[in-house]
């Protein structure tokens, strides 16, 4: 019975998961960050080999499977999915293998079937859409560089820009200043910016700050709703125009929403997003995901060896139970 291994791979851990062609979960496990725009493809291949060890054990050798189904962040870009796909290969890692963005496997993960909308707010933010006969509407992904706003590490740095200002007089007064200096046990929202500027305060320790703005949001501060608000506005965007590119907005379709921001289920995001889709797009299903994209990984690895519906249901079965 041919196998798959499944990856996501995400910018804080990767997971993996070794599966039969008939939909049983022979293993998983999990490493660190996939994150070939910075460490580069070989180092984040590395990882995936990683992920293996943890699941079968340090003498796991390559080949792990008969097909690698990876989607993973970082392959933003089909020149990127080739390099990645590539080394996988020459990895040995399987005799084939499927390289994609890790939306892919949000939407197959939360969808009824391999078509819909996936739109992902974690660290960062972006969308794909499939069509019923299998177009593609995707975007590049590369920050603000192509157009992104958002996510989880967009968000910290607009509180944290509109926390200073509030401070020193330039802006609009906010809860998120005093919000802010609690959470890192700072007197000033100012020694956060210089903590980080000197390198004493990770960078991505922003992102700890989706919930304090949430919170303060929640207490009706005008500039934190604001915030909210505009990411909103910025995932409804992201699927109407996915939508419109492939002629769906007329037709019933799901939205898999995904990542830390929008599986929070903050009341307002939600709240918000629920009368942007009624007024955009009325036809859209927002759905937030409730599994982990390694199941859509894998749904995705069965879709390649052409499994059966009864493989997949076994699968989805698996992952539900252990959600």
């Amino acid at each position: 019975m041919r196998t798959v291994l499944a990856v996501d791979g995400g910018n804080s851990k990767t997971d993996v998961a070794l599966v039969r062609e008939d939909g049983s979960v022979i293993a998983t496990g999990r490493a660190g960050a996939f994150q070939p725009q910075t460490a580069g493809v070989g180092a984040a291949i590395d990882v995936i080999g990683d992920a293996v060890r943890s699941a079968l054990g340090e003498g796991a050798a390559a080949p792990y499977a008969d097909h690698v189904a990876a989607y993973v962040a970082g392959a933003d870009l089909p020149v990127e999915e080739d390099a990645l796909r590539a080394e996988i290969l020459r990895r040995g890692y399987g005799t084939e293998a499927t390289v994609g963005n890790d939306t892919f496997a949000l939407l197959r993960a939360g969808a009824s079937g391999p078509a819909g909308v996936a739109v992902v707010c974690g660290a960062g933010i972006n969308a794909v859409a499939v069509s019923p006969s299998g177009e593609v509407a995707r975007y590049p992904a590369l920050g603000r560089l192509t157009g992104d706003w958002g996510g989880g590490l967009g968000l910290g740095e607009e509180a944290l820009w509109h926390a200073v200002r509030a401070e020193d007089g330039r802006g609009p007064a906010s809860a998120l200043t005093s919000a802010i200096r609690e959470h890192f046990g700072t007197r000033t929202v100012e020694e956060v910016s210089l903590a980080i500027h000197f390198g004493e305060l990770p960078y991505g320790r922003l992102n700890e700050l989706v919930p304090v703005l949430m919170a303060v949001a929640a207490r009706g501060d005008g500039v934190a709703r604001s915030l909210v608000a505009r990411m909103a506005e910025e995932v409804v965007v992201l699927a109407v125009v996915a939508l419109r590119r492939l002629d769906l907005l007329a037709v019933p379709m799901e939205v898999v929403l995904g990542g830390g921001v929008l599986t929070a289920r903050d009341p307002l995001m939600s709240e918000l997003l629920e009368r942007g889709f009624a007024e955009r797009a009325p036809q859209a299903k927002p759905i937030v995901a409730d599994v982990a994209p390694i199941m859509g990984a894998a749904l995705l690895g069965l879709d390649a060896l052409g499994a059966t519906e009864e493989a997949r249901a076994r699968l989805r079965a698996h992952f539900h139970a252990a959600t």
